[in-house]
């Protein structure tokens, strides 16, 4: 068997070394969620003034980026990112960061077709080497496969803690496709296991519950109405559920390990839980490592709607900021200001609806404080500046505390009508009278 000591140790470079190969009007790319890339972004950031124009995508980096920080003027470097982190959010506020539109599955056909501009040099965090010369992409396959296929440098930043994320497909880099390394062993990114879940999600989560079947497949985003869903499935008789989810999470981890988790009803990967990214706590971290139940692919298989449909009884649930009378769900904006990005919710919604007796539900509270006044999320129509992240064609159950509709091939005027049903009381009447000025609903059913 051949040797790869040799050429790793030729090509291993220190972080400050590896960043001289960027050069002004670079595109470079960075490693998603917490596969971003530290020691490079450090080092490359201590050329500030030294380069000029040079443009860095990232995905939901999980720390403030040195190179933005050291650069307020954007002299030197101007940040995008393809979803926004709460740190890139704060970015974004200050003008540091810019948002770059996709669904989330499309970007490594974008990658492919070069509808963005190819990347000069691509840095991202992998595991260690192993002894036939691949490292893997870890906790974060995404696109990563499709942005090394296009990149012209590539320099992975080597970290020991990463854990091997065993695949289904496009999970891995082999050392000769690889020109420079850095090693870097800090701890892996994490966030919270669990998530403080309101009296609001504790509701919605109950009656999603009672629509999820023995053998379903789920998918779930982030946040405390993920958490509290999956303690009510721990406390159910549900079973033979499975797992085809962009984001791998930790109450999967709970589930698997309670027995009610095991994949063996799914049609494709089966007895596999599928994810294309994970972000969690250590423990997560450590479940997937190597760990034959899971299977890493690549965000354009992962979310791809037909490929979603494959499996029966497919459960998609996903948060909103605001719905419209017209059934506009937006997931990713407040007005101009961009919250955090398209991602999947579009895709999973089409694959969810596809699939035998599959199931999509989009949720929110009834209510939000902004500015200290207590204001709908069920709005009459979209704010100037407003994002539509799933236009009202595609979307079917919406849930909010006060109840559950479908406005799937419902009419406008029954879409106002049923919404307006499950907005917060204090705010039906108003609701009533903006449908009413907008020509789509009357107490009467009556234009």
């Amino acid at each position: 068997m051949r040797n790869y000591k040799n050429e790793y140790k030729n090509k291993l470079r220190t972080a400050d070394e590896a960043v001289q190969v960027v050069k002004s009007g670079d595109y470079i790319s960075y490693g998603h969620f917490a596969m971003s890339p530290v020691r490079l972004d450090e080092a490359l950031a201590k050329r500030v003034g030294e380069l000029s124009d040079v443009k860095i995508k990232a995905v939901m980096a999980l720390f403030l980026p040195k190179t933005v920080l050291a650069d307020p003027q954007k002299k030197s470097f101007t940040y995008y990112s393809g979803y926004f982190s709460p740190f890139e959010r704060k970015l974004a506020e200050k003008g540091l960061c810019y948002y770059v539109p996709n669904n989330y599955g499309f970007t490594p056909i974008v990658a492919r077709r070069k509808l963005s501009q190819p990347s000069n040099v691509f840095m991202l965090m992998t595991t260690p080497m192993d002894e036939n010369g691949f490292f893997n992409f870890s906790t974060s396959c995404s696109e990563h496969r499709a942005l090394c296929e296009m990149s012209k440098c590539i320099i992975l930043e080597v970290n020991e803690n990463a854990p091997w994320a065993l695949g289904g497909e496009q999970e891995t880099i082999h050392i000769s496709e690889v020109d420079y390394i850095v090693e870097n062993n800090t701890p892996m990114f994490t966030i919270p296991a669990e998530f403080a879940a309101s009296e609001a999600d504790t509701k919605i989560a109950a009656q999603i519950i009672e629509q999820i079947e023995d053998g379903a497949c789920l998918q779930f985003g982030i946040g405390g109405l993920p958490s509290i869903i999956g303690k009510m499935i721990a406390d159910s008789d549900l079973k033979d559920l499975g797992i085809h989810s962009e984001m791998m999470a930790d109450c999967f981890v709970d589930l698997f390990e309670q027995g009610k988790v095991n994949g063996a009803k799914k049609n494709i990967d089966k007895n596999k839980m599928a994810y294309t990214f994970a972000v969690g706590s250590q423990r997560l971290y450590d479940f997937i490592n190597r760990n034959p139940a899971c299977a890493a692919y690549s965000v354009d298989l992962i979310n791809l709607p037909g490929r979603i449909a494959l499996n029966d009884k497919q459960i998609a649930v996903n948060n909103a900021v605001e719905v419209d009378l017209y059934g506009q769900v937006s997931s990713e904006s407040s007005g101009f200001k961009q919250i955090s990005g398209t991602g999947g919710q579009l895709e999973f919604n089409l694959g969810a609806e596809q699939s035998k007796g599959g199931k999509a539900f989009i949720c929110l509270s009834s209510t939000t404080v902004k500015n200290g006044q207590t204001v709908s999320r069920i709005v009459p129509y979209f704010r100037p500046g407003t994002i539509v992240t799933c236009p009202r064609g595609s979307v079917s159950n919406i849930v909010t505390e006060y109840g559950m509709v479908n406005i799937m091939g419902k009419p406008t005027y029954q879409r106002a009508e049923m919404l307006i049903s499950i907005a917060h009381p204090d705010f039906r009447d108003d609701l009533i009278k903006a449908a009413a000025e907008q020509k789509i609903w009357t107490r009467s059913n009556k234009i």
